[in-house]
């Protein structure tokens, strides 16, 4: 019984967070930058380009996938996109009813976001089918509420998915968190990442 508790406290979760963003679904992942890798996966992303202003994890993702990645100026504010895609970095917003159709945006519950919960993240969509697809790849390839041995895995997983007690502590700090004003982020707000010469190569450009 505790076992159907705690994935009811995962649901609970995305529910309100869906509810509060505007989107149809939400899919709890263990951090943002995963929320990120599985949508990049979920299209069999080639390209993308990224702000030179963000957190460094975003473009590393490129080198995980060995997918083609682009700097770019921007000025953003509160989020952004991955290139030219519909995957949304929205990290550090928080609004509600922000949630832009026909995209995947990614959230962060790390602890210096908003809703602070040490870590954590989601992805909002409309399309039912991808937060379907996704809830599978998040969570070993498996549906929830089934045990894995008694369901044929047709779905590579990746092991990125939400824990019961993560997003139990959301749901107990999230009307707090709705009550509060929030940290407007800025593009400004982070380093220029191409000055590290973790993302230089022998030109001097990304990787």
């Amino acid at each position: 019984m505790k076992k159907e508790l705690d994935f009811d406290a995962v649901a609970s979760f995305e529910k309100q967070i869906s509810s509060f963003f505007g989107s149809s679904h939400a899919i709890a992942v263990d951090c943002c930058t995963h929320a990120l890798e599985l949508c990049l996966r979920y299209q069999n992303t080639k390209t993308f380009s990224t702000p030179k202003r963000t957190y460094l994890s975003v473009p590393f993702l490129a080198e995980k996938l060995n997918i083609e990645h682009q700097w770019r100026d921007e000025e953003w504010k509160d989020y952004y996109y991955l290139g030219t895609t519909n995957i949304i970095d929205a990290a550090v917003l928080w609004k509600k009813d922000s949630y832009i159709p026909k995209t995947f945006m990614c959230l962060s519950f790390q602890f210096r976001k908003h809703l602070s919960l040490g870590r954590g993240g989601m992805i909002l969509t409309d399309d039912k089918k991808a937060a379907k697809d996704l809830k599978k790849m998040s969570y070993d390839g498996r549906l929830p509420m089934v045990p894995w041995r008694e369901q044929n895995i047709t779905t590579m997983g990746y092991h990125y998915y939400m824990t019961p007690e993560t997003a139990q502590l959301g749901l107990e700090k999230l009307p707090e968190a709705i009550m509060q004003e929030p940290k407007q982020w800025l593009a400004s707000d982070y380093p220029d990442l191409t000055d590290m010469d973790v993302f230089k190569n022998k030109n001097g450009d990304s990787k």
